[in-house]
């Protein structure tokens, strides 16, 4: 029964959304990957939003409902069927308003199962942005194969509209062959030689020896500009930057302009965010959601901080990988022993990687493990001292922000945290 409910719902508000798209002709700029998507998302919409009225997706609104629940305006009913009922209602009203409607839509766009974007191809939007396509990208368990997840993903730029432009990352090298059509182009954006907007010069940035961010230059023809991403850290937190950029060179929005509104940024909450700990400790708040090369990349941003203290790993289990699973968590285990001191890995999955962390022959690693994330933030607050960097990372269903939670320095910033909304507060 509540399947079929769904899909009325889905449907509704999807013929909802298409109406409000005729009839409102905004820019539609799409993004998806399998890493960097909400971040992406964020950027590109403060870069665009020095010229143009937006309205991105909230949080990570990229599913069938999220899609056109951002496009109409309207907040999620969860399990309330009432507020289902309410939604469908506003959508319909939101045909014949004759309040401003946003000029520009940044849209983030997911995949969770095979047919997901295919089902959105009626969005046609203007500009179509990837991100980045691992080796093993999360929700594999539910597809063929890794290249079946990319495929899906590709999906979206079949949807491009025939005079649109694909932005693609030109650091990964499984998008190298991208194509489109005689009428659309095809842009990137990243550190390789060539890119369209092109990353140099990347480093962290220090204040009196504590990071406070990273920073990079941007090049896009005889333009150039420094841009310092503040409360974050990762080199991966500059790739949202330069794609923001690029989609701005393409709408016509001043490069100048664009990297000012940047730099004044502030990424989304579990994504690499710089938080105060206890006992004059740092974290990197990573826990949104996990995917190997997310976590890898992770582990090197670790690995190459100042610090006067340990760096700490507390990694939840990776989750929807499949047949994949056993050997990412290997993976992710023998990268802990080159890049931390200490190593808390929280849930089942994590055991493999405790194994591998183990085998690695390194003598002094810390290794330690918990049931879950409430437990990991017990023995973590036990372990962490001053200078302490701690990252924690792990899949969304681990919970792995109630680690963070209880390192806070203080404890009223939970607001900083994915996941505070009275829903998910509830949840085991």
């Amino acid at each position: 029964m509540r399947s079929i409910l769904k899909y009325l719902v889905v449907r509704v508000l999807s013929l909802e959304a298409r109406l409000v798209l005729k009839r409102h002709l905004p820019l539609v700029v799409a993004i998806t990957g399998s890493v960097g998507k909400t971040s992406v998302k964020d950027a590109v919409c403060t870069a665009l939003a020095v010229r143009l009225h937006v309205r991105k997706s909230q949080k990570s609104f990229n599913s069938e409902l999220g899609v056109p629940l951002t496009i109409l305006g309207l907040q999620n009913a969860w399990t309330h069927a009432l507020g289902w009922l309410e939604n469908m209602l506003e959508g319909m009203h939101a045909l014949v308003r004759r309040e401003e409607y946003p000029a520009c839509l940044v849209l983030e766009v997911g995949v969770d199962r095979p047919g997901d974007i295919r089902a959105l191809r009626w969005l046609e939007p203007h500009v179509v942005v990837f991100t980045r396509f691992p080796e093993v990208p999360v929700h594999v368990e539910y597809f063929a194969s890794p290249e079946a997840v990319i495929e899906e993903k590709r999906e979206l730029r079949r949807a491009l509209r025939s005079h649109g432009t694909l932005l693609v990352n030109a650091d990964d090298p499984n998008m190298r062959d991208e194509v489109v059509t005689a009428t659309q182009r095809i842009l990137s954006y990243g550190y390789a030689e060539g890119a369209t907007v092109r990353g140099s010069d990347y480093r962290v940035v220090y204040e009196q020896d504590v990071p406070i961010g990273v920073s990079v230059t941007a090049t896009c023809g005889t333009s150039r500009a420094s841009v310092v991403v503040r409360g974050a850290l990762g080199k991966h937190h500059t790739y949202p930057v330069l794609a923001a950029l690029a989609v701005a060179y393409v709408q016509g929005v001043s490069f100048e302009e664009a990297a000012r509104a940047l730099s004044a940024h502030t990424p989304p909450p579990g994504r690499m965010r710089i938080l105060a700990g206890i006992n004059d400790s740092l974290i990197l708040d990573d826990t949104y959601n996990a995917s190997p090369a997310a976590v890898e990349a992770a582990l090197k941003t670790l690995a190459d901080l100042t610090t006067t203290g340990r760096r700490i790993a507390v990694l939840g289990d990776m989750l929807e990988l499949g047949a994949y699973s056993v050997d990412a968590h290997r993976r992710v285990g023998e990268c802990v022993a080159l890049t931390a001191d200490v190593f808390i890995a929280v849930g089942v999955r994590m055991q493999t990687a405790i194994d591998a962390a183990r085998a690695s022959g390194v003598s002094d690693l810390h290794v330690e493990f918990a049931r879950d994330a409430s437990e990991a933030g017990v023995r973590v607050r036990e372990l962490v001292r001053a200078g302490d960097v701690v990252v924690v990372k792990g899949s969304q269903s681990m919970r792995m922000e109630r680690v963070v939670e209880a390192l806070l320095k203080d404890s009223t910033d939970t607001a900083l945290l994915v996941r505070q909304e009275a829903e998910w507060k509830t949840k085991p």
